[in-house]
């Protein structure tokens, strides 16, 4: 198995370097547009291996597309990363030119592989890669829901003083200051949480996640990548191991929670061909106007893609 990681930066080389510690595949590859970058950062991973006792042999490759050739899952981090003050909306132009160069050349030597998008604003940039690909929406999913959900788990662990192991959630709508992080669907070891926490207290962890990105912007000046990385490769080992997780994902909409024609976040089962399966909660009132406020939220960025053709 083959797995390419386009875009060398902190994201993509953490992801890259959890792909082979975990040995989720024989061969990563590892691309990006800066001479000698990506080939750099796949050697110095590639010699970790006799420390963390791995085979995933990484390969760095300075935009040369053929090294990609045959790959079973392509991680797309590339992008321009967020500075402080920067709103993910302000990416667009820049960034969804880059995503629909990088994509158009990987469905060149790769036509058959799934996609996962990690750059950003997410739901839009997914939504660009999915055009210029040109496949079917279920190959084409983007990374948002894992991170979030995993900042809202960290979080919650720390308050509550037990293992994140522990804690399962489901958070859904588009990545940013609009996600709907779902308390009724949070557990700790099958205990709902609000039995174990204030309502205040949740309120502020809930608020604390939609700002989790930008927390961590104003902390280091750049956006986040141990998190980011680390939960890129969790969905490529779900698609590479064919292992169903049933994980919070950006996926195209056709119907589901009412909602068509768009990229959101919403949990699914996530296996070998992808998306296998879209989950259907049942929603109360207020999610849904949480969920749908999301959406319009998305649909704005979106429209902007759409109105530059």
């Amino acid at each position: 198995m083959k797995v390419t990681v386009v875009g060398a930066g902190n994201v993509g080389a953490t992801c890259a370097n959890v792909l082979a510690t975990r040995e989720v595949c024989n061969e990563v590859v590892l691309l990006d547009i800066k001479e000698g970058f990506a080939e750099g950062k796949a050697l110095d991973i590639w010699e970790t291996s006799p420390i963390n006792l791995y085979d995933t042999r990484t390969v760095g490759s300075t935009n040369d597309y053929e090294k990609t050739a045959g790959s079973d899952v392509v991680v797309i981090t590339s992008g321009l990363p967020r500075k402080p003050g920067m709103s993910r909306d302000d990416l667009i132009a820049t960034n969804a030119g880059i995503v629909k160069s990088v994509t158009e050349q990987i469905m060149v030597h790769s036509p058959e592989a799934i996609l996962v998008i990690v750059s950003n604003p997410l739901d839009v940039m997914t939504y660009c890669a999915y055009l210029t690909a040109g496949v079917d929406s279920k190959k084409v999913i983007g990374m948002a829901g894992i991170l979030d959900t995993a900042r809202y788990r960290s979080f919650l662990a720390e308050e509550l003083n037990v293992s994140p192991k522990d804690i399962q959630a489901v958070l859904m709508g588009g990545h940013g200051d609009t996600m709907v992080p779902l308390p009724r669907y949070t557990t700790v070891g099958g205990i709902p949480v609000t039995e174990m926490i204030s309502e205040e207290k949740l309120e502020a962890i809930v608020n604390r996640t939609k700002k989790g990105g930008g927390e961590i912007v104003n902390l280091l000046g750049t956006s986040a990548w141990y998190a980011p990385g680390a939960a890129a490769a969790q969905m490529v080992e779900a698609i590479v191991k064919d292992q169903r997780r049933v994980f919070p994902a950006c996926v195209w909409m056709q119907g589901e929670y009412g909602i068509s024609d768009m990229y959101l976040g919403v949990p699914v089962i996530l296996g070998k061909n992808g998306i296998e399966k879209v989950i259907e909660l049942d929603l109360n009132e207020e999610e849904r106007e949480m969920l749908s406020n999301s959406e319009k939220a998305v649909r704005e960025v979106k429209a902007i893609l759409d109105g530059m053709n």
